[in-house]
């Protein structure tokens, strides 16, 4: 038997041991995080949109921001990682400001309509692939208008916490309509299936103070940006056409109110009256805009209001709609839109109009977002227009031109490279090579990385 003496000793002993490993580890978990930092050799780097590219370029990223770029390729510092992309033409990461993430592409209304087996654990799953292809054609940014509120809120933030890969999420929840209207998921249901959709409905709104109850109802299930439908829609198993559906009075209605909570508005809106009721009112984009005339025109420059034209979607609704993918009532829709899309936007763009990049993709496939830019330059626009519309302009419109749309110190690193150069031929975007999304890359060599990084 050991002294008593001893036994004290080796508790006073233990306890101090103790007492250290526990102070290592506090002072383990409060170090603040190794910040990692990545030299990017960029051959020709369009930096800034719409002014002239540098040439060789080194940008250095640091705890996943832009920190310094410095002429010529600068050799790395101890332990910071090279990524060689001197061979190839860097610009800032895409920006898409109209996307369906849950859109499945081609068969948008049968699989839904026909068989009723999907729920929103499916459609999240869905949304959840789409986010990847996105993503990996260099499409950094994207604004979803249109799903389950939840569902994409979830989605939006698991890839913001670094659990699920994808592009940053600007979400809109569901877009708000009037009974009937374009956003209205009971139309072409049978009754008692319309009934039970109808019961569990909040994005539907019939005068002035109901909207205000449908905007209030997005926000609360975490929508950043509001939409609502101005006028019909090409997709929507109703008939009656792609004309006004809100009075002036309820689009006044969702675009104070939205506000008032720091929302943008992006109005969904086809028929020239529609566009020009919801610019009247101060919306901040129109999503599409197929029929413009010469006072909408007048009331984009008045207003500072963006153009989102969606110049893919009509193309791909005609051919689905052609094939019997659709119901019969979208036929002579999608016909009057595809014929009206160009004109109107060419007049639009030779105005003057501000012109932010978005597709509508769910409508078309996901991943293939940058065949508008090819529509874009059709319509009158330049590649290097075209390319700023989807950078400098989409930022801007999100609020967000202060942490998106250049490669500068201080903003996020989300950065995209192609072989060839763009501005001389807008197609290079339609394959991207190279994708890093806040610090992090997700396709080198265009072939996709793994998940999470080592």
């Amino acid at each position: 038997m050991k002294p008593r003496g001893w036994m004290m000793i080796r508790t006073t002993m233990t306890a101090m041991a103790l007492a250290i490993a526990s102070t290592t580890v506090a002072q383990a978990q409060n170090a603040p995080p190794v910040v990692k930092t990545i030299y990017i050799q960029a051959g020709t780097l369009l930096d800034r949109p719409g002014q002239a590219p540098r040439g060789n370029t080194t940008i250095i990223v640091r705890g996943g921001k832009i920190a310094e770029l410095r002429d010529g390729f600068v050799a790395p510092e101890a332990g910071a990682t090279l990524i060689d992309l001197k061979d190839k033409y860097v610009l800032p990461g895409l920006i898409d400001l109209h996307v369906h993430l849950t859109g499945i592409a081609g068969d948008p209304l049968r699989a839904r309509l026909g068989e009723l087996t999907r729920d929103r654990a499916d459609d999240l799953i869905e949304a959840q692939k789409n986010a990847r292809a996105d993503l990996e054609a260099g499409f950094t940014t994207v604004r979803d208008l249109g799903g389950d509120a939840r569902s994409i809120r979830a989605l939006r933030d698991a890839i913001d916490a670094g659990t699920v890969e994808g592009p940053t999420i600007v979400n809109a929840g569901q877009m708000v309509s009037v009974t009937g209207g374009h956003g209205d998921g009971t139309n072409g249901l049978a009754e008692e299936f319309a009934d039970v959709v109808h019961s569990h409905q909040i994005n539907t709104c019939d005068g002035p103070d109901d909207c205000r109850r449908a905007v209030r109802s997005q926000i609360g299930l975490g929508a950043q940006v509001i939409k609502f439908a101005a006028t019909g829609g090409v997709l929507s198993n109703v008939a009656g056409g792609l004309g006004r559906q809100m009075t002036p009075e309820e689009m006044k209605a969702i675009i104070d109110t939205a506000h008032s909570f720091g929302r943008k508005v992006a109005a969904h809106s086809h028929a020239a009256e529609g566009t020009k009721a919801a610019l009247a009112a101060g919306v901040d984009s129109i999503e599409h805009g197929t029929f413009i005339d010469d006072e909408a025109v007048a009331l984009f420059k008045a207003k500072g209001a963006y153009l989102v034209p969606t110049m893919l979607a009509p193309v791909a609704a005609l051919a689905q709609a052609r094939g019997g993918q659709l119901p019969p009532a979208t036929i002579p829709k999608a016909e009057a839109a595809a014929a009206a899309m160009l004109a109107s936007h060419t007049r639009a763009i030779a105005a003057g109009v501000k012109v932010a990049f978005g597709t509508d993709t769910g409508v078309s496939k996901h991943g293939d977002n940058a065949q508008e830019f090819a529509l874009m330059v059709k319509a009158g626009m330049t590649p290097m227009a075209a390319i700023r519309a989807a950078t400098v302009s989409a930022a801007d419109l999100l609020g967000r031109l202060d942490q998106l749309g250049t490669i500068e110190p201080g903003k996020m690193a989300d950065i995209i490279a192609v072989i060839g150069d763009p501005v001389a031929d807008v197609t290079r975007l339609e394959k991207v090579d190279f994708v890093m999304h806040g610090g992090v890359t997700v396709k080198a060599g265009g072939q996709r990385q793994a998940f999470p990084p080592n």
